[in-house]
């Protein structure tokens, strides 16, 4: 099978954004999923999802629950996972 095949008939994907601020500018924004990264650790103290704000170039950092978890890794979000070291 060619990818042209495996392709065929599929219509445009929408790429996923996201609506984010930035606490330092106040700046919001929508990013692509290519510009945030979620860890997620043993506990909720321990997963947050953080990117560069793009208006004052600021890292951001922010808490992320379960729902946010959620959101991001199904929009393709790049994920790291924590290990605790016991």
């Amino acid at each position: 099978m060619t990818v042209a095949t495996a392709f065929a008939g599929m219509r445009r994907v929408t790429p996923v954004v996201f609506k984010a601020g930035c606490p330092d500018c106040r700046g919001r924004f929508e990013l692509a999923a290519s510009a945030l990264r979620l860890a997620i650790g043993a506990s909720s103290r321990t997963t947050f999802y953080s990117f560069t704000c793009p208006g004052c170039g600021a890292a951001v950092r922010k808490p992320a629950g379960e729902r946010i978890v959620e959101l991001l890794t199904g929009g393709g979000v790049r994920t790291l996972r924590l290990h605790s070291t016991v």
